[in-house]
């Protein structure tokens, strides 16, 4: 699992790029890009779901201090930590 709990800082604002339908559910960073892959289909808010629960454990903090802030239909999303 990658560490990201140095951005853990509370009103950051954490841009990801999401690919759903991927083999597994896994975090990496490539150039200071933050990718989220995760198995869940991008149907009915399921895959925002399955990556709020991802960041939420690479970053050491609650799912409910996450929100959503841009992007929820979208494969670049952008979250705040409240």
């Amino acid at each position: 699992m990658t560490d990201l709990s140095h951005l853990a800082v509370e009103g950051a604002e954490i841009a990801v790029r999401v690919t759903p339908k991927a083999s597994r559910d896994r975090i990496l960073v490539e150039d200071d890009t933050i990718r989220v892959y995760v198995t869940t289909l991008p149907e009915d808010g399921k895959a925002n779901k399955a990556v709020v629960k991802l960041l939420s454990k690479a970053l050491g903090v609650p799912k409910t201090r996450l929100d959503l802030i841009r992007g929820a239909t979208s494969r670049d999303k952008v979250f705040r930590i409240v």
